[in-house]
């Protein structure tokens, strides 16, 4: 397939670079030429704009910030409904608003394009390993014809409904991974202030009833001192965002991601916003 790519960041390099890897046709685009490097060694075309990576294409994918970037990539006037081909599926795997995913994809279908929200989970290492999570929402027929780009990037690929339904079910996920955050972070905390071992402890209570994805993944980076981001605080933060208003709107109180979003903030302040989301601990450690 011929497939545009917008945004070559943490997670879109290993997407990239798994597509390639496929026998894809991968033209990219992102705001920093440079950062792109490595994957046009590895093959990838370069565009000037969403625009011009999506002529001819026959999938189009943004992996970008945040919900304003998303809108820019897909109706901006370098954006790929302004130049994508009639019948092009175009698919955004940014985490982002449901409810902007139901317009983009009403305008998108009006216009004759494919549209599907497809966010993932899986972190830097699922992206690339090729084993992301794929959270879908659009027409089946818009599913079944992006499967094989799908299949290059993810493992566990599900089809959740219409159009919004993908971004919900990712909202959903990072409503879980928020208490997991904290769990991980006050386990940890909690270990280090009574005088326990923390790889010992590690190795045992991940191993238990309170393993998780968190404390197999992200707690060993921690005991490394390594803060780097697999996924930024910054754009959790905005994720955080975009359940708690969905909450609002369907008059539902979470109190455990109330407090992700309270404690979220605090780190933000502490000027951890580039850093990985395991930087939770590295705040409890310094209280």
């Amino acid at each position: 397939m011929k497939i545009a790519f917008v945004g070559t960041g943490v997670m879109g390099q290993g997407m990239v670079a798994n597509l390639l890897k496929a026998g894809h046709e991968v033209t990219i685009y992102t705001r920093t030429k440079a950062k792109a490097d490595g994957l046009l060694a590895l093959g990838a075309k370069w565009a000037f704009s969403p625009a011009e990576s999506a002529r001819g294409a026959d999938i189009a994918i943004s992996m970008v910030g945040y919900p304003h970037d998303v809108e820019e990539v897909w109706r901006g006037p370098q954006g790929f409904m302004s130049a994508a081909k009639p019948g092009c599926v175009l698919v955004d795997m940014t985490t982002s608003s449901p409810a902007l995913a139901r317009s983009l994809a009403a305008e998108a279908a009006a216009k004759g394009f494919g549209p599907l929200d497809a966010p993932v989970s899986g972190g830097d290492r699922g992206a690339r390993e090729g084993t992301l999570t794929i959270m879908v929402g659009g027409a089946s027929r818009d599913f079944d014809f992006a499967q094989p780009a799908f299949a290059a990037m993810g493992k566990t690929i599900v089809l959740q409904g219409a159009p919004g339904t993908g971004q919900l079910c990712k909202l959903a996920n990072q409503i879980g991974i928020a208490s997991g955050m904290i769990a991980m972070a006050e386990a940890l905390a909690f270990a280090r202030a009574t005088g326990l071992d923390l790889e010992t402890t590690l190795r045992s209570i991940s191993g238990g009833g309170a393993s998780s994805w968190a404390l197999l993944n992200l707690a060993p980076r921690v005991l490394k001192g390594d803060f780097a981001p697999g996924f930024y605080v910054k754009h959790f933060v905005k994720d955080i965002g975009l359940a708690l208003d969905v909450c609002r709107e369907q008059q539902l109180s979470l109190p455990g991601l109330e407090l992700a979003a309270q404690l979220y903030a605090e780190v933000v302040a502490a000027g951890e916003g580039d850093a990985g989301t395991q930087a939770l601990a590295r705040w409890y450690f310094s209280r």
